[in-house]
């Protein structure tokens, strides 16, 4: 019998879609079969025609129980993943660092889940990167809200009585995200200005034809995040950030760590002493925000200038995040498809550092210990195959 991949309907403030048309094919050729409830697609504009091939069922509960592996862009709600059952999958975007509560809840059913938060960043993994496929396109929303709000052109524009300049846009947090909030920015026309406090980036940020803003300050930390500043490194980034803020028309910040509140680098002072009329975005209020003041969800005024805390980013667009989304977890998931079956290799380090719960308890040593529960022993070595797969 074939694996079957269980698509149930997304939280109701979520247009994203974890499955498209062509990776419906794609799972074909690997045996597998699709399994999705109805609608849950019909936000992300993908029509059952589109799809193709798949099943349908009328309910998030039907999708779990006729699946062997489950997608999902977010968290099932507490009902739903409370009727997960050993020897299933779960994989998506968890929050696997929301709480002791949330992660032991998904221990206890027993079910195996994969929280793509955690995939190892190394270069095998890159194709299975959600983070960084859905921080792409909030760097790009990022830009647009800016330049929507904006009271200036972002270009440089001469016309007959004279000359405008163009804005200044300074961009902190030189990662996906913020490497593509960069280049938009500059595919608009303004000037451009990067920061960030990995020292590696600097190269990034100019070969986009940026300017790179030095505080001094280097942080490079593991896993190609930053680490946390010391209190003397905070006091000197903002002091040498304070002027390029102010001299900004636009600031867009993209700092976030997973699983941790995002730091505050902008503070409301030196948003105070931008220009009125200025516009800024911060990509990380979701996460506690980078500017003092963010509003996760809302625009606030601060001083002379706008600050906006924009949530779900990605799903601003989601015709084309919901292909990148569903083609990350085909990538995740084809290693475990063998002949048809569910078969999971725990000897590879992509989908062992990924895994959040097995067999009852939570495997992930990183959280564990940010939640405080007992250190994991190690997972075994050998591929371990599903039961029998779903009919």
């Amino acid at each position: 019998m074939s694996v079957v991949i269980g698509i149930p309907a997304s939280a109701e403030h979520e247009t994203r879609s974890p499955i498209v048309g062509d990776v419906v094919k794609k799972l074909a050729g690997l045996g597998a079969r699709v399994l999705v409830q109805r609608g849950a697609t019909d936000t992300a504009f993908a029509t059952p025609e589109s799809l193709g091939d798949v099943e349908w069922a009328d309910s998030t509960a039907d999708v779990i129980a006729g699946s062997d592996i489950v997608w999902t862009i977010g968290n099932l709600s507490d009902a739903d993943a409370a009727a997960l059952r050993p020897g299933q999958v779960l994989m998506g975007l968890l929050t696997p660092y929301a709480s002791a509560e949330h992660a032991n809840a998904l221990a206890a059913t027993g079910a195996t889940t994969f929280a793509l938060e955690l995939l190892p960043r190394i270069s095998r993994a890159q194709s299975m990167d959600i983070l960084s496929s859905q921080g792409s396109a909030s760097g790009y929303q990022c830009v647009l809200i800016a330049a929507a709000r904006a009271p200036k052109f972002f270009p440089m524009l001469t016309y007959a009585a004279g000359t405008i300049r163009p804005s200044r846009v300074l961009v902190i947090g030189a990662g996906v995200a913020g490497l593509q909030a960069i280049a938009t920015a500059k595919r608009l026309g303004a000037m451009v200005q990067g920061y960030d406090v990995r020292p590696e980036t600097r190269e990034q940020v100019e070969s986009l034809g940026a300017k790179f803003v030095d505080t001094g300050v280097h942080a490079a930390g593991e896993g190609g995040y930053a680490r946390e500043l010391t209190a003397e490194e905070v006091d000197q980034q903002r002091a040498a950030l304070a002027k390029a803020v102010a001299d900004a028309d636009v600031l867009i910040t993209t700092a976030a760590v997973p699983g941790r509140k995002a730091p505050v680098i902008v503070t409301r002072a030196m948003v105070e002493a931008m220009k009125p009329g200025s516009v800024v975005v911060d990509m990380a209020a979701e996460g506690g925000g980078n500017v003092e003041g963010t509003a996760a969800g809302k625009e606030v005024k601060v001083g002379g200038a706008r600050v906006v805390g924009p949530v779900n980013l990605p799903g601003r667009m989601p015709v084309h995040t919901s292909e990148m989304f569903a083609k990350n977890l085909l990538s995740f998931t084809t290693p475990m498809i063998a002949d048809g079956r569910l078969a999971i290799d725990w000897g590879d380090e992509v989908i062992a550092g990924t895994a959040l719960t097995h067999g009852g308890r939570v495997v992930h040593a990183g959280v564990a210990k940010v939640l405080g529960l007992p250190q994991p022993t190690p997972l075994p070595t050998e591929a371990t195959a599903s039961e029998e797969p779903t009919a």
